[in-house]
């Protein structure tokens, strides 16, 4: 039987045989098929001890979290322990990437140029590496600014003096031997030179925000060749990353370029609320890019209504005895490409809302999903298999998830391509909100998309946690919107009607088309995505704190009150009347506006 203290994927993949998780995209991450063990993210009270005698290794971080590395055969007895409080599988994680300092108001010359430049502040870099030889991440001794570089992929630690010792060699070759941590995308160079990097061969023109601060990097690590990292890898780096700066006693500022699609998008899962939690330690700004799913034809949403010309009672609840409405179905396409090996969707609906969902392939064959009965399902059509799980609210989380791993059948090798359709079929309605998912456009083909598709929420996770700054991108030449950025909440007069702006997404957007950033060679080349916007407020956030925590004019200048200040320091983006906006948030980064006279 499922455990309610398991998320849904997780007790999917638990009740899933192992050779169909292998061709699903998601319900095999976490697992290890050499140990035939799980790792898997906890939140608990209490002591773990007890764990260790049943051969689960534990790895306690902060808060109340901890990953656990589970034997298969005691993933039963994990939901029975009293002090575990909710299980997650882990996730995988995409950098968000595609393919200037003068419009963010803090460029030379300008007011506050000369004044700050992060000193005293560090800057912490999660993201696929640096290459540390480069002029851009030294002092002008030819000194490292990297205090600390911790590369999960080598399991090594390098401290500030190694990597000197390494810069002393005298050529890039020869520091390898050293130290022989790489950047080998070049994604985290970029990131950080935008953030940090003092401008290289090229001068201050080439200068990133924060250019004299100093640097923790960490490489995030891979558990397979050639795969992507995953959320544990995360929750492992921003514990470094926040006992690093406590025990060094200086305000951090943390750049995340990085996301995924899956989840309800609303901050409840264990690493959005983990990274929440995190916020709150020592003196820490976080900032994330909004991901580019934006245009990706990813998502879609909506609400179901009953049409009072119709004849029906606009009113909560339905008419009719079995409570359907046979005129208020809504079909949601889907178009799967060629050579698709697997793909998943996920619909998130309120739970008070009952729906009937029908699947139909591209040649017409079709299967009602039973969503009165929780659990998992297992469908055929056409040569696809279609696992269905009908989740049920989580402790932590009101949202309902229907979710649907499309896999090949055993003995193909692709899904069948064409258009798929949902219908939505309300049997009785609340709020009658929706929302379809697919994953990262990272891992699907650019033909595998919904018809018709909804650009808001379509953040990725964790740029929807409630406590970090969410960063999204745009075009400083025209001074626009960048239409791959990642939006916020669809239901934009809900939002409008709150009292609290919790839920305002993004917090702010940043130059994101065409920046020019340092490269693994020590060039610079144009980089696009909202990876590449995210440093820029990250650059901000440091000399912000520089400017309140280290020359002493706020202590209290990191967390949420950066955030503030840059909301009202945030500059109007050209065609958007109104703010906040589930496009841009607040307006544009403008360091200059955004500290106090």
């Amino acid at each position: 039987m499922d455990s309610q203290k398991n998320e849904n994927l997780l007790n999917l993949a638990l009740d899933t045989a192992p050779v169909e998780r292998e061709r699903s995209l998601e319900l095999n991450v976490g697992y290890d098929e050499r140990e035939k063990a799980w790792e898997v993210i906890v939140k608990y009270h209490g002591s773990l001890q007890e764990l260790a005698e049943w051969g689960i290794l534990t790895e306690e971080l902060i808060a109340g979290y901890a990953i656990l590395t589970v034997p298969e055969s005691e993933m039963g007895r994990l939901a029975e322990v009293e002090q575990i409080e909710y299980v997650e599988k882990p996730k995988r994680l995409f950098f968000s990437d595609l393919a200037g300092n003068t419009a963010s108001c803090f460029a030379p010359g300008s007011r506050l140029y000369e004044g700050l430049s992060g000193k005293g502040v560090l800057v912490a870099v999660i993201d696929s590496g640096i290459s540390y030889y480069n002029r851009d991440f030294r002092n002008a001794d030819g000194t490292t600014r990297i205090r600390y570089l911790w590369d999960q992929v080598l399991n090594r630690e390098f401290s500030e003096a190694q990597i000197n010792e390494a810069l002393m060699t005298g050529s890039r070759q020869a520091a390898q031997q050293l130290v022989p941590s790489i950047d080998t995308s070049g994604h985290g160079t970029a990131v950080a030179g935008i953030a940090a990097g003092n401008g290289g061969e090229g001068g201050p023109a080439y200068a990133g925000v924060a250019r004299e601060s100093e640097l923790i990097i960490v490489r995030l690590g891979s558990p397979k060749e050639n795969s992507f990292p995953r959320t544990t890898e995360l929750m492992r780096a921003l514990t470094y990353v926040v006992k690093k700066a406590v025990e060094l006693a200086m305000p951090v500022a943390v750049n995340l370029s990085f996301g995924n699609t899956y989840g309800a998008h609303n901050g409840t899962s264990l690493l959005e609320r983990f990274i929440d939690n995190v916020s709150e330690i020592g003196r820490s700004v976080i900032c994330v890019g909004s991901g580019n799913e934006g245009a990706s034809g990813g998502h879609v949403g909506g609400s179901l209504r009953i049409d009072r010309a119709e004849g029906y009672e606009v009113t909560n609840l339905v008419n009719g005895a079995d409570g359907a409405v046979e005129n208020s179905a809504r079909k949601v396409e889907m178009t799967v490409g060629a050579y698709e090996r697997g793909l998943n969707v996920q619909l998130w609906k309120e739970y008070a809302d009952r729906y009937l969902v029908t699947v139909v392939s591209p040649s017409g064959e079709r299967f009602q999903a039973d969503t009165d009965r929780p659990g998992k399902q297992t469908y055929r059509l056409q040569q696809t298999q279609i696992l269905f799980y009908n989740g049920e609210p989580a402790p932590y989380m009101t949202a309902q998830e229907l979710y649907f791993d499309f896999l090949p059948e055993e003995g193909s090798r692709y899904l069948d391509r064409g258009v798929w359709t949902f219908e939505i079929r309300p049997l009785r309605i609340i709020t009658g909100n929706y929302t379809f998912y697919l994953p990262s456009e990272t891992v699907r083909s650019a033909d595998t998309r919904f018809v018709r598709t909804t650009p808001d929420v379509t953040l990725t996770i964790p740029s929807t946690a409630v406590k970090v700054v969410t960063v999204g991108a745009y075009d400083p030449v025209y001074e626009s919107y960048a239409d791959f950025s990642g939006r916020g909440y669809l239901y934009q007069d809900q939002v409008n009607s709150r009292t609290s702006d919790t839920f305002v997404k993004p917090d702010i957007v940043a130059p994101g088309v065409g920046v020019l950033a340092p490269d693994r060679y020590g060039g610079h080349s144009p980089v696009t995505g909202t990876s590449f916007a995210a440093p820029f407020v990250t650059g901000a956030a440091a000399v912000m704190m520089q400017w309140g925590i280290v020359m002493g004019n706020d202590p209290y200048l990191y967390g949420e009150k950066v955030k503030a200040y840059l909301r009202k320091g945030a500059k109007p983006i050209r065609g958007v009347a109104e703010y906040p906006d589930a496009r841009v948030g607040y307006g544009a980064l403008c360091v200059e506006k955004s500290l106090p006279r």
